[in-house]
């Protein structure tokens, strides 16, 4: 097998971003990426693309590194942010809890544990299992 000794890789985007700063000595978008690369050592695929944007507005730049650099861009991986799930209410109506309410204020207008659970009803509040099984009672007592 054979041993790679002298062979030197060559970085093609430290390459353009070296051509971009000789053609562009003032953006401050291309010295932010070419500093950014030095300290860590690679670019995100959007920075990529607009080095590869800022790159091909430079007449004199071959253009084997143009499409080596896209093909890098091409071979990353796209990432996309999912949407937000739904938000639900945290409480929901129960319309037959409503529905047993009006039933027994309708017969008794000024049943006060009733009126209470009403009011509780109506605030979005949630009632206990206790509660509901008092309305039960009381529908059962009150409205045959």
């Amino acid at each position: 097998m054979r041993e790679k000794e002298n062979r030197t890789d060559v970085d093609v985007v430290n390459a353009v971003l070296e051509d971009c700063i000789i053609a562009f000595p003032v953006s401050s978008f291309v010295i932010s990426l070419y500093q950014q690369y030095q300290k860590r050592g690679y670019l995100t695929k959007k920075q990529l693309q607009g080095l590869h944007d800022k790159a091909s507005k430079i007449s004199d730049i071959a253009p084997g590194k143009l499409a080596t650099l896209e093909a890098l861009i091409k071979k990353m991986p796209t990432r996309f942010k999912s949407e937000l799930p739904k938000s639900n209410p945290l409480y929901q109506k129960d319309f037959s809890t409503g529905d047993m309410i009006e039933a027994i204020l309708q017969k008794y207008p000024s049943h006060k544990r009733v009126l209470f659970l009403k009011a509780k009803y109506e605030n979005n509040e949630s009632l206990s299992a206790a509660e509901l099984s008092d309305l039960k009672r009381f529908k059962e007592l009150l409205l045959k």
